[in-house]
């Protein structure tokens, strides 16, 4: 009786312990099999969202990497264009500090300048009662005589006999006294050139200066070889038309009168008269606005020419004599023709 009873407790125990394993286990299996799935889903699409963002990282990184070589370029050009402005920058400033100087030295030279041209117009000045003296007694005569013209004025004007005794017997020397003229004034501010009628040498300047230049006086004298419009043998009209025309109160301007014959019915007296009537004087120094000189070629002063043509040419010259006498300019007289 005893020994069956000890059999019977060993065995509950044992039963239940084996029982509570196995309800374990199929708890455990059952646990297993609903959780894993979807923990190891989980866990997966985690994975791949990680590795979409490292892919999008990694994407950026390589964007920021672009962008900041895209800058680095933009900064190299940049400083290059920097470096070119500072270098013209330099240069510019260079260039402005030898302007400056070029300014300053000019400007030395100019004072300088203006000391010498005042002490010359006081000079002038003193002399020009002395000159106007000399110029009424006595007419000028001999080669050389243009050299001896006042040459004070800024505007000049030729008014020039182109008859068929002139052309044919003088013009040669015509043409050297009006070089001669234009050298003894190195700079005017306008010419101009018509004959005794008072046409223009140059149509396209009619009633306006020409202004003086190099090329202009060239291109003066080189007319003059075939220039041979019409004339009367009076310098009358050529002088009134150029007065006229050209006379300006605030212009100092002189006429030179090429001719060696006077045939028209006027007389010397009237002829005078016109022309004071054209040219006024200065209500400031009561001297004529514009000078009058003249230069005779003495081409009707043969031997053998007839006493008709030998007092036409006395008539220009005591025309020529009085006009430049009562209008501050001076009468040279052509040793030779040619």
């Amino acid at each position: 009786m005893i020994k069956r009873r000890d059999n019977e407790d060993f065995g509950m125990p044992f039963l239940a312990m084996i029982c509570c394993a196995f309800g374990g286990l199929i708890l455990l299996l059952m646990v297993t099999e609903t959780a894993d799935p979807q923990l190891f889903a989980k866990s997966t699409e985690s994975i791949e969202n990680l590795e979409v963002r490292v892919a999008q990282m990694r994407n950026a990184l390589l964007d920021s990497r672009d962008e900041s070589d895209r800058a680095k370029l933009a900064l190299s050009d940049t400083q290059v264009e920097l470096d070119e402005a500072a270098k013209t920058l330099r240069t510019l400033r260079e260039r402005m500090a030898r302007i400056e100087q070029q300014i300053e030295q000019a400007e030395a030279k100019e004072h300088v300048l203006s000391e010498r041209a005042r002490g010359l117009s006081s000079a002038r000045q003193s002399l020009t009662e002395q000159m106007l003296a000399l110029q009424a007694t006595a007419g000028v005569t001999g080669e050389n005589a243009i050299g001896g013209i006042t040459a004070d004025s800024e505007y000049i004007i030729f008014v020039i006999d182109t008859s068929g005794s002139m052309f044919s017997y003088a013009w040669e020397g015509v043409r050297r006294k009006v070089g001669e003229v234009l050298a003894i004034y190195p700079e005017v501010k306008g010419i101009q050139v018509m004959n005794d009628m008072g046409d223009y040498m140059f149509r396209s300047f009619a009633g306006r200066w020409m202004p003086d230049s190099p090329t202009v006086r060239r291109q003066i004298v080189d007319r003059l070889a075939s220039w041979n419009p019409f004339s009367n043998s009076s310098p009358v009209e050529g002088i009134q038309r150029a007065i006229t025309v050209f006379f300006d109160p605030s212009l100092e301007i002189s006429i030179y009168v090429f001719g060696d014959d006077f045939q028209q019915n006027n007389t010397i007296q009237g002829v005078v008269d016109a022309v004071d009537r054209a040219n006024q004087t200065s209500q400031q120094t009561g001297r004529r606005l514009v000078r009058i000189h003249a230069v005779g070629f003495p081409v009707l002063l043969e031997p053998n020419a007839p006493p008709q043509v030998r007092r036409n040419a006395y008539r220009f010259a005591a025309l020529m004599r009085e006009l430049t006498h009562r209008n501050l300019g001076a009468f040279v007289g052509a040793a030779e023709l040619q």
